[in-house]
């Protein structure tokens, strides 16, 4: 198996290892015995966790913690690994014991998300963080495309509907001041939510703005992500 030619899986990455004994070990199942892929595994789930974590936070500006951490458990389950895997054909190049094999563990989700993972580790290893991360959004990019920004709802619209959902009246938006030019203008604005004991605050360069800062901190007294 350390004989196989890898030069498909190489073009499918998008990256030559420098040391093909970084990928051999990647795709090697802990039914082989040692050395396998289980500490590569750990590595890649992190660096996985922390790219798309970056990717999310700059592509959705607008999007509340709750939201992208949905979007990164979207992008990070076994599922989309698997998907990872079947793009790669990886199934063909797992290093697996004699038990798995009978039992077909080359299709088995687990072993092929984790082997993802594994790969992404070794990348790192081999090239830098860099080069994985290259990888890495070269791979997810279809996935990540996928989560639409119109997914994203902004704060008033999110506060209106949770309101409605409840039955409950919907927020009233009170400019108490504009301050600055009429070229550089900041509105301060109070949402009131008849269920919150208090009012909500939030400013802005425009009133737009304000008041979608104020229905996120609004958001946030009625502990709605």
């Amino acid at each position: 198996m350390a004989n196989q030619d890898y030069s498909g899986l190489y073009q499918a990455l998008n990256y030559k290892f420098e040391d093909e004994n970084n990928l051999i070990t990647a795709l090697t199942h802990r039914s082989v015995g040692m050395p396998n892929n289980e500490r590569l595994e750990f590595l890649g789930d992190a660096l996985l966790s922390c790219v798309i974590a970056e990717v999310l936070f700059e592509r959705f500006p607008s999007a509340r913690e709750g939201q992208l951490t949905r979007f990164r458990a979207n992008l990070v389950k076994r599922d989309t690994l698997v998907t990872i895997a079947q793009q790669l054909n990886l199934s063909q190049y797992l290093r697996l014991g004699s038990g798995e094999v009978k039992s077909g563990g080359e299709h088995r989700a687990s072993i092929l998300a984790d082997a993802v993972e594994a790969i992404l580790g070794a990348i790192y290893l081999d090239g830098d963080i860099h080069k994985c991360q290259a990888v890495l959004l070269q791979l997810w990019e279809g996935q990540i495309k996928n989560l639409s920004a119109q997914q994203i709802k902004d704060p008033k619209t999110c506060l209106q509907e949770y309101l409605q959902a409840q039955q409950q009246p919907l927020p009233d938006y009170r400019i108490l001041e504009v301050k600055g030019s009429p070229h550089n203008q900041l509105f301060e604005i109070e949402c009131i939510v008849p269920c919150l004991k208090e009012s909500s605050y939030g400013s802005g360069k425009s009133r737009r703005r304000a008041e979608q800062s104020a229905a996120a901190q609004a958001l946030s007294m009625l502990n709605v992500e």
